[in-house]
């Protein structure tokens, strides 16, 4: 029998378009006032906006909560993260 990596439950929890919660966060790539991007078990998240922050980060429970104005969250794939030659944002803008 296989043993298979554990992946944790991805939750996000928004209230208001001004506080958030997200949980099954592997890693926090970037962010800054206006875009944070994070590693998910489901994928590439961006979250623009306005005033944004991380208030909590605690990635041995893989739980994120931000705060500002969110305009928007996009998900992508994460296949081909780290492919040499090709910046992460060139993938991602594609």
């Amino acid at each position: 029998m296989e043993d298979k990596p554990m992946q944790k439950a991805h939750k996000l929890t928004l209230n208001n378009r001004r506080t958030g919660i997200i949980n099954g966060v592997s890693d926090v790539l970037s962010f800054d006032i206006s875009e944070i991007l994070l590693e998910t078990d489901q994928g590439m998240l961006m979250i623009k906006g306005n005033d944004l922050h991380v208030n909590r980060l605690t990635l041995e429970k893989g739980e994120v909560e931000i705060e500002g104005r969110i305009d928007s969250l996009t998900y992508s794939e994460i296949a081909g993260y780290n492919k040499q030659g090709e910046s992460f944002l060139g993938r991602l803008f594609k």
